[in-house]
């Protein structure tokens, strides 16, 4: 009864698509959190007479063949990298990429890590880091007399002083584009890193090789649609709920084979 373990390959695959959902509107306020879709492919098929076998002496070809499908497969999570909409917070820190690219961070192990979440902080030492406290690359220090912080679309970073009329720059944020961001291992905590799908960053200033610029005093909402995952949710509980009338028939179809005498 090969409708068992076919039906129960299409409630794991609905299972995946209600846990990918799950994960979208969960994170439907965290900041540049970019929206997944649970993508499924067929497995193999089982030849039980191929298409274009002969079928009789006289050489007749079955011109389809019988191939029973045994079921669906997982073939990727994918990433929407379509932006979200920018919100005005105000902060001296929190910027926003406007198009392409990623902040570089630095793990503690040493290695980069990349986010597009902008709400910057100050350390206890004036440096420059994500909520986690990772600096970002290259660090950016502020001193502790500045009384304000600007940045601008080229990722200049400025520092004003009271007892100076002219801004100080303090260094230049950079960002790092990926030939395909898709690839991207997701860390958690808005982190991503760099895989062989990814390829290699280019790491640049603002604005150039594509790259997007920065917009000081806002924060990238996330991508998730509300209602869109609402209804594709309703259609995978109403798959999951298909193929377990699937299983419950074939146990009935297996009960009355049983009972045959």
């Amino acid at each position: 009864m090969r409708a068992l373990t076919i039906a129960a390959t299409g409630m794991s695959a609905q299972q995946l698509r209600v846990e990918t959902i799950s994960n979208n509107l969960s994170n439907m306020s965290t900041t540049g959190y970019n929206a997944r879709r649970a993508e499924f492919a067929d497995l193999h098929y089982q030849q039980v007479s191929r298409a274009g076998a002969i079928s009789a002496s006289d050489g007749s070809v079955l011109p389809t063949g019988v191939q029973v499908g045994l079921g669906v497969r997982a073939a990727a999570i994918n990433v929407n990298l379509e932006q979200g909409s920018l919100s005005n917070t105000g902060g001296d820190l929190d910027v926003a990429i406007e198009g392409k690219g990623y902040l570089e961070v630095t793990l503690p192990n040493g290695e980069a890590a990349y986010t597009r979440d902008g709400g910057l902080k100050r350390s206890a030492d004036g440096l420059i880091v994500t909520s986690d406290g990772f600096p970002v690359a290259p660090e950016i220090t502020i001193p502790e007399d500045a009384t304000s912080i600007s940045i601008n679309g080229d990722g200049q970073v400025f520092a004003y002083f009271s007892d100076a009329t002219e801004a100080e720059e303090l260094g230049q944020f950079t960002l790092a584009g990926f030939t395909n961001a898709k690839g991207l291992e997701a860390l958690g905590g808005n982190l991503f890193a760099e895989t062989e799908a990814s390829g290699a960053p280019n790491v640049t200033n603002p604005g150039e090789d594509g790259l997007g610029t920065l917009r000081q005093g806002y924060l990238e909402d996330s991508s998730v649609d509300a209602v869109r995952e609402v209804t594709e949710l309703i259609e995978a509980q109403r798959g999951y709920e298909l193929n377990a009338k699937v299983i419950t028939a074939a146990d009935q179809m297996m009960a009355a084979t049983a009972q045959v005498r």
